[in-house]
């Protein structure tokens, strides 16, 4: 029990109940994260998606952006989907104003480059570190990565586009895959996590 990773999904905004489905079937012990002493707790966190301005807002209200800062940066694991990975970029193409991020990986993204609600698609994606077939992205007002540094490593693209990025323990996706019931995207972050516990 004790290889067993406790993940939180950072639970302001978001999908975050499939997040915990998709971790706990990617055999991690997982539950929701809104507070400072319950990131504590965890061994690696996911940042789901929703709306990453109102996210950032909640995050800066609740006591929680300077902890997350001080976790990614002491090597914590953590993975971010679709609002999840704009948070996660050093820099943000077309910020709200007011929008801040964690941080963590290397990167510019653009919010919402796929379109807007009733432009979004599901597509294969093939994915780096991912073995069989490719995984089902859903894209919902999903970004697009414009450019990445030297440490951040390009893991998926679609259309032309950086869909997916590692850095040493962050990841970080455009699309959703807790939405689609494969959860091999949660496993190799788990893995992840696994790695540095």
């Amino acid at each position: 029990m004790s290889d067993t990773p406790v993940i939180g999904v950072l639970a302001l905004q978001g999908d975050v109940r499939e997040h915990l489905i998709a971790l706990a079937s990617a055999d991690a012990l997982a539950r929701p994260v809104r507070r400072p002493e319950e990131l504590a707790e965890v061994d690696g966190l996911v940042i789901p998606g929703g709306e990453s301005t109102t996210m950032s807002k909640l995050a800066v209200l609740f006591g929680m952006m300077e902890p997350l800062r001080e976790r990614v940066r002491a090597g914590m694991p953590v993975y971010g989907t679709c609002a999840g990975m704009i948070l996660l970029a050093e820099k943000i193409l077309d910020p709200r104003s007011g929008q801040e991020t964690v941080g963590g990986i290397d990167m510019i993204v653009r919010r919402n480059a796929f379109g807007r609600q009733n432009e979004s698609f599901e597509a294969a994606v093939e994915v780096a570190g991912i073995d069989g077939d490719p995984v089902e992205g859903v894209f919902i007002r999903a970004p697009w990565v414009e450019s990445v540094g030297a440490e951040a490593e390009v893991i998926a693209e679609h259309g032309g586009h950086i869909v997916a990025v590692r850095q040493r323990n962050v990841l970080a996706t455009s699309f959703h895959p807790e939405l689609t019931g494969d959860h091999r995207v949660h496993a190799l972050f788990v893995d992840m996590v696994r790695a540095v516990k």
